[in-house]
């Protein structure tokens, strides 16, 4: 077993499976098979690229790809390259791109060819020039001419990649920057550093005794923190990553089976869908050792049909916000004993990582009794220090508690209770964060771009429709909007926002139901669309 050592660099343990199995298979993506060797090849010839073009200001390199070989050997050649990555995803408003590229600092953005088409607004919209890497592009055609500012390295002059190493061993460098809905309307982003992810690496492969002949989904993009799991768990023991290709990702049954996939990790809302779709009959999925799931609530009807699907596998529900890298907790799942534990028709998020410390406080942050209600707060060698060039939102969120202010612990704004076996309940949150397919959504980001976009501020939005604590969507609602036109403005709303945060629907009322205290009644709005009231 590879010795455990929280400031080693996290490239290092693909590097190691690269030197020991060079001709295993790593990565299947796009329907092309890259070895050990081959990756390390490309991913050293684009750190070799960003070293040698003296970038050394920013500790952060942006990727902008999407299940490509480029999105992969691009976040391999930044961390070769000393620096952390930063995903950018082209399915999101370039808009949105193009502000998070700014709020980064980036100043070397690696170009997989499937972002090629909005590569031209994207420069556009730069006010600061960008050494572009293009390692899938031989002829820049268009961009060259029109684009003096920026310098561009396309396939033919990358460099041989030969002085690709693992990079400083330390602790508190970069390994990724993620950003998350914002509640001013603004990204926010989560700085992680390589000793969190570390952390979280170690543990997961002494867990589940990961090995070189395993086979891991890579269901998530890049730009959602689960998909760090997938990359950095694989590649630490030598085993193949198999990227889920597009039109897979929400009926992936056949997937695992062609490809014989043993580690499986996804959102629970993956499993409902294929259980909707009558795709899990008991033993579907013989290949499967390890299910895990994360980023949302996992109805306990779910992981009981996933067990029977998935005989030989165990059913692990994880827990954590991007704050705390990857996940925290874990809970495993017992077809005798779990329904029993369940809270609502919901597996607990059960027990710490090793290591890891947290807290249930009250509104004063002192702790409560088991048993009773609280938000979970967490501390430990996977907990971020705060967030990305926000020190008022880090004052804010990463605090000190009574009795235990030797560390900083951060609010989750979840709450939780903790039953007498130890495990910890997930209950809701605190404020009007929710998820949607996994992904965070504060619902104030979604009201500040309706705001704009309908010339009013008597908006509102609503998660709807919500089931086992999940939502599947957003609906919104609206006053006072002079010139109604709903196209338009669901128009403008997908030019910032990405798909999953667009309102499903907006509904125009006269007025605004309040309650007693003169705020917006999002519960009475919640009534009326459960009695069907509204055209």
């Amino acid at each position: 077993m590879t010795k455990q050592n929280s400031s080693r660099s996290l490239i290092r343990g693909f590097l190691e499976s690269a030197e020991r199995f060079p001709d295993r298979t790593a990565l299947v993506v796009d329907g092309e098979s890259l070895t050990y060797s081959s990756l390390r090849r490309l991913a050293g010839r684009i750190a070799s690229a960003i070293a040698e073009n003296g970038h050394t200001r920013s500790p952060l390199v942006a990727v902008w790809a999407h299940r490509s070989q480029t999105a992969y050997a691009g976040i391999l050649g930044s961390l070769g390259a000393g620096k952390g990555y930063v995903p950018l995803n082209p399915k999101f408003p370039l808009e949105r791109t193009c502000r998070m590229l700014a709020l980064a600092g980036c100043t070397v953005l690696i170009v997989g060819r499937e972002c090629l088409g909005q590569l031209s607004g994207l420069l556009g919209s730069a006010d600061f020039p960008l050494t572009l890497i293009l390692p899938e592009v031989f002829d820049l055609g268009e961009f060259l001419p029109s684009r003096p500012n920026h310098r561009f390295i396309t396939a033919g002059q990358l460099p041989s990649g030969e002085s690709f190493s693992s990079g400083e061993d330390s602790a508190s460098a970069s390994a990724y920057l993620l950003f998350t809905s914002g509640s001013t309307g603004v990204p926010k982003g989560v700085p992680i550093n390589q000793g969190n992810v570390r952390s979280y690496v170690d543990y997961i492969c002494r867990r589940y005794d990961v090995n070189e002949h395993d086979r891991f989904s890579q269901q998530f993009d890049l730009t959602f923190d689960l998909s760090a799991h997938d990359l950095f768990v694989c590649w630490e023991r030598g085993a193949c990553l198999y990227c889920v290709p597009e039109h897979s990702l929400m009926a992936p049954a056949k997937f695992i089976r062609d490809h014989q996939v043993t580690m499986w990790f996804s959102v629970p809302s993956v499993a409902g869908l294929l259980e909707k779709m009558r795709l899990l009959p008991p033993g579907c999925f013989p290949s499967l050792r390890c299910s895990l799931f994360c980023g949302e609530p996992l109805p306990a009807a779910y992981a009981a049909s996933w067990q029977e699907a998935a005989p030989n596998s165990i059913v692990d529900n994880l827990y954590g916000p991007t704050e705390a890298t990857i996940a925290i907790t874990h809970y495993r799942w017992n077809s005798q004993k779990s329904p029993g534990e369940c809270l609502n028709g919901i597996v607990p998020i059960g027990q710490m990582f090793e290591g890891q410390q947290f807290r249930i406080t009250d509104s004063r942050g002192e702790s409560v009794p088991i048993g009773e209600v609280g938000e979970l707060c967490l501390s430990g060698s996977q907990v971020a220090a705060g967030y990305w060039n926000d020190p008022a939102k880090t004052r804010q969120q990463f605090v000190r508690l009574p009795g235990a202010r030797e560390r900083i612990w951060y609010r989750t704004g979840d709450l939780v209770q903790r039953d007498e076996a130890g495990n910890l309940c997930y209950l809701g949150r605190v404020d009007h964060q929710i998820k949607i397919r996994g992904y965070r959504v504060e619902l104030q980001e979604i009201e500040a771009v309706l705001r704009h976009a309908c010339g009013t501020e008597q908006v509102v939005s609503v998660p709807w429709p919500v089931n086992s604590g999940t939502a599947e969507g957003v609906v919104a609602f609206v006053s006072g909007v002079k010139g109604f036109d709903q196209a338009r403005i669901l128009a403008n709303c997908g030019d910032v926002l990405p798909d999953y945060m667009v309102p499903k629907k907006i509904y125009l009322l006269d007025e605004l139901p309040l309650n007693s205290n003169q705020k917006i009644d999002r519960g009475e709005l919640r009534k009326l669309l459960l009695e069907g009231a509204l055209a």
